[in-house]
């Protein structure tokens, strides 16, 4: 489920750093955008529309799908290459969520070097399973408290027409993200987020970049893809990738029951 925060997504760029002693292979180009670049023209803004209502929808929306998502599960591949795309390490496996605060992942396989998946892999789905269940607390919402709020324009992405937002956090925490995002513009839903954290995380990297994809799923939006474009010092350029398939949608309220416990 969307919900708007992307702490565990950019704690694995801390992670990252701690593979410089892993290998000493050296990158062969300097990759930094994703192989999913939106190329669509950016159009004129609706005149209906501007950065405050936009934050008012977005927030409202999301609280309405997040009170009616019971359940999910999904297939999950995580998986550390180089930029030559030689793969060091992956694991897959299925992810379960249950409301409110339940997540679980079992493995079905893995692959590739062991101390990475132990050093990278494992820690980074660990911290998406503290999150959910809060024992974790970190203020990296999307809200008017972390970010200000620019409209670019409206572009398409795939199936879904956007609004282009550039997203500057209003304060330096590598657990919030300086970038753009694109919300559908008929459910006000996060589709893509694109940009790098707001403070250097570490002496050993010395640049990260992140795109994040999602995708409709019987009224939800959820996770499609993640990719993380991570420079470590001395060591060249490492990939992180996440691919989110075969989603079931286990449970549902529906829309005016959701309403009623987003009020309560």
């Amino acid at each position: 489920m969307p919900i708007m925060k992307i702490r565990s997504f950019l704690v694995v760029l801390i992670l990252m750093g701690m593979m410089t002693n892993i290998t000493s292979a050296r990158a062969q180009s300097d990759r930094e955008e994703s192989s999913a670049d939106v190329t669509a023209p950016v159009e004129p803004l609706s005149p209906d529309i501007d950065e405050s209502k936009l934050f008012t929808e977005l927030l409202a929306h999301n609280e309405l799908r997040n009170a009616a998502l019971l359940g999910y599960t999904e297939q999950r591949t995580y998986e550390v290459t180089d930029t030559t795309g030689r793969v060091r390490a992956q694991e897959s496996g299925q992810m379960e969520y249950r409301a409110p605060d339940k997540k679980t992942f079992v493995t079905t396989s893995e692959s590739g070097s062991g101390l990475v998946r132990r050093l990278a892999l494992n820690p980074l789905i660990a911290s998406e399973i503290e999150a959910a269940s809060g024992k974790q607390h970190h203020d990296s919402s999307i809200t008017p408290a972390n970010y200000t709020f620019e409209l670019l324009g409206e572009q398409q992405v795939g199936p879904y027409h956007c609004f282009v937002v550039r997203a500057t956090p209003k304060r330096r925490d590598k657990y919030l993200f300086e970038g753009k995002l694109w919300i559908d513009t008929q459910d006000f839903a996060v589709v893509r987020i694109a940009g790098h954290p707001a403070k250097k995380l570490s002496f050993w990297i010395e640049r990260a970049d992140f795109v994040r994809e999602y995708q409709r799923i019987d009224g939800f939006w959820l996770s499609k893809k993640d990719e993380t474009f991570v420079k470590v010092r001395m060591y060249g350029h490492k990939v992180l990738t996440i691919d989110h398939q075969n989603y079931t949608v286990t449970g549902a309220r529906n829309t005016e029951e959701s309403a009623q416990n987003a009020d309560n």
